[in-house]
C-alpha cells in the first residue's frame, strides 16, 4: 500500500477518494484505509463492484482500440485515475510507439504515481487539473507538447461525469471539449445509471455522499442528451458489457447489472 509519509502535500486523507477506491476495486495498491473502508462498505452492498469496475476498464480498452483502428494516434484521458495494467498509453503505444497520450486527474496520488510511471516516456505525460478547467488543461505546456488540436484526437471520459453534479453544468463542460476537438475526433464515455437496478446504485450514491467525489446518477435519456453533439458509433449508448465485446464471455448474462452505460461518439 502507498506510504502516507511520501504523499504530495495536497492529499486529503480524511475523505475517501473515488480514484483510490477505483484503484482498490481493480486490485491496485495506491489506496489508504479511508478508501478501503468505503470500498468494503460498497462491496457489502454491491458484491460485484470489483467485476463492475473491471468491466468498465475493459470498455476503456475496447474504445481505445476502436479509435486506433480508425487512425487516431493522440489521446486525452481525463479522469484517468491511478495507472493500472491496460492504461491508454500501454494500449496505444503497443500498437504504435509514436502515439501520444496526455492523462488528466485532480487526485494528487493518481497524478504523482502517473508521473513516476511516465518518467521515461517522452510521448506521454500527466496534468493535475479539474475536468471543468478545460482552458487550463488544453492550454497546458503538456498539451502543447503532446497534442495537435488540428488533428483528430480521442478524448476519454470514462466513469467521470457521474462525479459532476447538475449544478456544475456538465453539458457546458462537455461542449467546451467538443468545440476544441478537430473534426474526425472521438469521445469515449461511460456513466453510472439507476435505470434498471436503482437500489444497487442508490447504495453507491449513499456511501459516496461524504467522500471527496459524490455520485450523480443519470438515466439513459439524460446521458444521451449530454452526448448530443456527437454522432454515436454502433451500437450507440448501451451497457458497457454490450459495447463491442471481444468475446461472448465479455457480454454479461444481465448487462444492466454493470450499472454503467458506455458509448463512443464521433465528431463529424
Amino acid at each position: 500500500m502507498t506510504d502516507p509519509s511520501r504523499l504530495p502535500s495536497d492529499v486529503d486523507l480524511e475523505k475517501a477518494s473515488a480514484a483510490r477506491c477505483y484503484d482498490y476495486y481493480l486490485g491496485g495498491s495506491h489506496n489508504f484505509e479511508v478508501d478501503r473502508e468505503l470500498a468494503r462498505k460498497v462491496e457489502s452492498r454491491v458484491p460485484h463492484v470489483k467485476p463492475l469496475a473491471q468491466d468498465n476498464r475493459a470498455f476503456l480498452r475496447r474504445a481505445v482500440r476502436y479509435c486506433l483502428r480508425r487512425g487516431i494516434r493522440q489521446f486525452l484521458d481525463i479522469g484517468s485515475g491511478i495507472p493500472t495494467v491496460g492504461n491508454v498509453h500501454e494500449i496505444a503505444q503497443g500498437l504504435d510507439p509514436e502515439a501520444r497520450v496526455l492523462y488528466v486527474d485532480n487526485e494528487p496520488v493518481a497524478v504523482a504515481h502517473s508521473r513516476t510511471i511516465l518518467a521515461d516516456n517522452d510521448r506521454a505525460d500527466v496534468v493535475q487539473a479539474d475536468l471543468a478547467d478545460s482552458d487550463g488543461i488544453l492550454g497546458s505546456e503538456q498539451a502543447a507538447r503532446l497534442l495537435d488540436p488540428e488533428r483528430p484526437i480521442a478524448v476519454m471520459m470514462v466513469a467521470l461525469f457521474h462525479f459532476v453534479p447538475d449544478s456544475a453544468r456538465p453539458a457546458e463542460i462537455l461542449r467546451s471539449y467538443h468545440e476544441w476537438m478537430a473534426p474526425g475526433s472521438f469521445l469515449g464515455f461511460s456513466h453510472v445509471t439507476s435505470d434498471h437496478y436503482p437500489e444497487l446504485l442508490q447504495s453507491i450514491i449513499d456511501l459516496y455522499a461524504d467522500s471527496s467525489n459524490p455520485v450523480t446518477s443519470r438515466s439513459h435519456d439524460e446521458i444521451r442528451e449530454l452526448l448530443t453533439d456527437f454522432e454515436l458509433v454502433d451500437p450507440g449508448l448501451v451497457y458497457v458489457p454490450e459495447w463491442r465485446p471481444d468475446t461472448e464471455e465479455d457480454r454479461w448474462q444481465d448487462p444492466a447489472r454493470s450499472l454503467v452505460y458506455g458509448a463512443v461518439g464521433h465528431k463529424v
